[in-house]
């Protein structure tokens, strides 16, 4: 397996620096297969890349910012399933040659990220078993994060939930101001706004985070893994095992 390069180290075809951690993995030769297929682009808040049950056609690699898979059902009810930063990638489903997916993708937070069209990467994985390989591996950790997401959204408190959110959204955006509304939280964690004000206003008690209007800021980390359930724990290793894999 190759080393993992550094942010930076690579460019995309425009020359821009490629930071998403997956492309940085690739070997030489799979990335100079798929370098010229990708297209810069910005990613700009609350755009729906994907919308659930359309067909899909693009693969996006993040470089930066925070892109929400989200359930939504037919009674217009949302409930997010998880979350990708620059450790992975999204439209898994048009990778594998599925026609639709129920997942609506959605930038949470805005960043920039590669793109390239679905049916270009399904040909190159004849070409470049490697590319195969890889993109498998994370859709097996990316569906082990969803299937984790839900159970605690069953199964566990909104504040443990909040938490476990915040958490995992830190560790991709890499800062302590994370710029979001209690409404935006609610959908998220598939609950109503009281319940997250509630949460958030206890998180704030014990000076844990600090919520100002449409932002909350994390003042203490450990005492939030600490305020947080066993999901983030485990979530945490199972992309933790898929870096050992590049």
């Amino acid at each position: 397996m190759s080393q993992l390069l550094r942010p930076g180290e690579r460019t995309g075809p425009e020359g821009k620096p490629v930071a998403n951690r997956m492309l940085l993995a690739l070997g030489n030769k799979e990335f100079r297969a798929i370098r010229p297929r990708l297209e810069h682009v910005t990613l700009q808040h609350h755009s729906v890349l994907h919308e659930s049950h359309d067909p899909v056609r693009a693969v996006y690699f993040p470089n930066n910012g925070l892109i929400s898979l989200v359930i939504v059902t037919a009674n217009g009810k949302s409930a997010e399933a998880g979350v990708v930063g620059n450790e992975g990638v999204v439209g898994l489903e048009g990778i594998f040659g599925l026609k639709r997916s129920p997942l609506q993708e959605i930038v949470q937070i805005s960043g920039s990220a590669y793109r390239v069209a679905a049916s270009n990467l399904g040909k190159l994985f004849r070409a470049y078993p490697e590319l195969l390989l890889r993109f498998s591996r994370f859709a097996i950790v990316n569906r082990m994060q969803i299937s984790q997401t839900a159970a605690c959204n069953r199964l566990h408190e909104v504040e443990q939930r909040l938490a476990r959110w915040l958490l995992l959204t830190q560790d991709r955006v890499d800062s302590g101001l994370l710029a979001m509304t209690h409404d935006f939280l609610a959908t998220m964690l598939g609950t109503d706004r009281s319940s997250v004000s509630e949460a958030a206003g206890l998180l704030q008690k014990r000076k844990i985070i600090q919520y100002a209007r449409g932002s909350v800021r994390v003042l203490n980390r450990k005492a939030l893994e600490q305020s947080s359930c066993e999901c983030y724990q485990l979530i945490r290793q199972y992309n933790g095992e898929l870096g050992k894999l590049t």
